[in-house]
């Protein structure tokens, strides 16, 4: 509200890569020791770098802080996993990259999702942490340049993968991270064995399990 009405004084900082410059580089900067412990612990134990990385993305600060370490490492993949939501051919997804228009928001010009006179439409996901409507700018590049790929998983895949997880490795993943497990899993057949898969789990799921009793229970 402050912001809104003392805009000549006041500046809105989302906690996110998003925003004008130089925040999303701030943001990311912080949030590359993701990337950076990741390598390190993957060379020590694998001996060699992964073959893809893949975390969820909303705005998209802990896939870029998991990406952008190994951005100029070309032999590994990048894939961010945006909330399908209902589907993407409805109304009900905040699939940005997949479903978005360029556009700007919050200062700086990236993927949104908007309508044809460039007001902001409605999202939804399953998980409040992807849950809004645009994304960080360096993530526009890396789709725009091939970097990283960019799909997305339903609220229902997504809530397997929080199962499945849960009771396999007794992990209780983020209701944003279990977009990654729930892709991975529908999608599992792309992967050799042999190939060595970093998977970003952006927060725990404890926060989340009340949340998926109410879902579930409403199905």
């Amino acid at each position: 509200r402050d912001w809104i009405a003392n805009f000549d004084t006041t500046h809105y900082v989302v906690g996110s890569v998003v925003g004008p410059h130089p925040y999303p580089e701030i943001v990311r900067d912080f949030q590359r020791v993701i990337g950076k412990e990741t390598k390190r612990q993957i060379l020590a134990k694998e001996k060699k770098l992964p073959n893809y990385l893949i975390a969820c993305v909303g705005g998209g600060s802990n896939s870029i802080g998991l990406f952008q370490p190994f951005y100029k490492d070309k032999g590994v993949k990048f894939i961010g996993v945006e909330a399908g939501g209902v589907g993407i051919n409805t109304l009900k997804h905040s699939a940005t990259i997949n479903r978005g228009s360029k556009g700007m928001l919050h200062g700086s010009f990236s993927y949104l999702l908007q309508d044809r006179y460039g007001q902001i439409t409605e999202t939804h996901s399953v998980s409040a942490g992807l849950d809004y409507p645009g994304v960080g700018p360096e993530h526009a590049f890396y789709k725009d340049t091939g970097r990283a790929e960019y799909v997305y998983a339903t609220d229902k895949e997504t809530l397997e993968g929080f199962h499945i997880l849960s009771e396999s490795e007794g992990i209780i993943p983020a209701l944003e991270s279990s977009h990654v497990i729930g892709w991975l899993i529908k999608n599992k057949k792309r992967f050799k064995r042999s190939d060595v898969i970093a998977v970003c789990l952006s927060g725990r799921g404890d926060k989340d399990v009340a949340e998926v009793a109410s879902i579930e229970g409403a199905m």
